[in-house]
């Protein structure tokens, strides 16, 4: 009402598009019955100050036809908010919510000395949501260190819903089960779900921290990698082909196992990190092998970040997990 008397009042001054803020405005905070109603009032105030000033005022015309249609636009949007039951920020809100716990979920637990244990994820294009993540835990005894580093199938907003619908499973399923028996449940699980892009790669370990030991297993996944510091090199560590998690049923997912002495780490990452277009997958290891070799005369405090880190038009979720020993 205050628009359309400002209009009506100095028209050489105040111009038709005032009218379009308090479209934008109603369309982001109110539902679409409220909506209705006021699109319905700027709607008949336009044309009544179209009428009342003539040819006083001109561009009436293109002017109302640019509001009609960010109307629209804004009646579209508030429609698809309501249908999700949000209105206003609340769906950003949501959204950052999402993101806040699956990144919750990819903490690492803290390590007794002289464990350390690091984790680094980017997603693709900078984006926000990722479908690379990681589920964590220790042993009620505080023995035991489970991690899995998963890559879900898709990227951005649609993988990460899916990301933090796996990550609460896993993270339940994770220290319940036998370390044997974990990637057989996880797929279990995908299978039931029956997702269109259901699929995804997962690479688990399972460290006794008072012996160093430790049982791997992958189901699609690039293999781990393990510095000797006896040896001074890193060695790939390959478990075996196990299948896509979500694929097949009754699956074999085979381990390997292995010890971290004084000195040594254990490397595990997303096929974002070591696979392009243009490079295979050797190739990418390899490329790996030798970000990760430039971490062994500072330390490796920092490498899972450093190793993750790439150009910001990557097309892929990257995720490192790095442990070592000191």
């Amino acid at each position: 009402m205050l628009t359309s008397v400002l209009i009506d009042q100095w028209p050489s001054v105040v111009p038709w598009m005032s009218f379009v803020p308090f479209v934008v405005l109603a369309g982001l905070f109110l539902p679409p019955r409220w909506l209705a109603f006021v699109m319905i009032a700027i709607g008949v105030l336009f044309a009544h100050d179209g009428w009342l000033l003539g040819k006083d005022k001109p561009n009436f015309a293109g002017a109302f036809v640019v509001t009609i249609v960010v109307a629209a636009m804004m009646t579209w949007l508030s429609v698809s908010r309501a249908r999700l039951g949000v209105h206003g920020t609340r769906g950003e809100s949501i959204l950052v919510d999402l993101r806040d716990r699956l990144h919750a979920h990819g903490e690492l637990p803290t390590l007794p000395e002289p464990w350390h244990a690091e984790v680094a994820l980017e997603a693709a294009r900078g984006e926000s949501f990722s479908g690379d993540f990681v589920v964590a835990t220790r042993s009620t005894s505080g023995n035991r260190l489970e991690v899995a580093l998963v890559d879900v199938s898709g990227k951005g907003l649609d993988a990460g819903t899916r990301a933090l619908l796996l990550s609460g499973a896993l993270g339940g399923l994770m220290g319940a089960l036998d370390p044997a028996d974990f990637l057989g449940a996880a797929n279990s699980y995908l299978l039931r779900q029956q997702w269109g892009e259901g699929f995804a790669t997962a690479i688990h370990v399972a460290l006794e921290l008072d012996t160093g030991r430790f049982c791997l297993g992958a189901a699609g996944h690039p293999p781990a990698v393990k510095f000797s510091a006896g040896s001074g090199r890193w060695q790939v560590l390959d478990s075996g082909p196990g299948p896509l998690l979500g694929v097949v049923d009754e699956a074999e997912f085979p381990r390997v196992n292995g010890q971290l002495g004084r000195g040594d780490a254990l490397l595990l990452c997303t096929d974002g990190v070591i696979e392009t277009r243009t490079r295979d997958l050797n190739a990418g290891i390899d490329r790996m092998l030798g970000a990760a070799e430039s971490l062994v005369p500072h330390g490796f405090s920092g490498g899972a970040s450093r190793i993750c880190a790439a150009p910001f038009h990557q097309t892929d979720d990257r995720g490192v997990v790095l442990i070592w020993r000191t």
